[in-house]
């Protein structure tokens, strides 16, 4: 199964972010170096794994909402980074909400 950008079939490994992994070392003077070390090797393997996870998490989650409506103030619980196309107006407008105000904006 691959990704296809602009005509270019990619393998998930090849789009997903790749983390750094402890490296092994061979040559630790004492049984118990050795063991902090593998102790390390797994909590780092364990963090890797929750980190591709999110990340997988957050590429399938669509990055906005599109709707069409004839006034944005249709709009119930609107949140950052909606898109709606006001009829009314004729314009594409997006949702911003800051300290100062919620509002959607329309795009220029």
């Amino acid at each position: 199964m691959g990704f296809t950008e602009n005509g270019i079939t990619k393998r998930w490994w090849e789009i997903m972010a790749r983390y750094p992994e402890l490296s092994n070392l061979v040559n630790i003077p004492t049984q118990e170096l050795r063991d902090m070390y593998t102790e390390i090797q797994r909590w780092g393997a364990t963090l890797l794994n929750e980190l591709d996870s999110r990340d997988a998490l957050v590429d399938n989650r669509p990055s906005t909402t599109i709707r069409v409506e004839v006034t944005s103030g249709n709009i119930t619980n609107p949140q950052k980074g909606d898109v709606v196309y006001s009829t009314s107006a004729g314009k594409y407008k997006g949702f911003v909400s800051t300290a100062a105000s919620t509002t959607f904006k329309a795009f220029f």
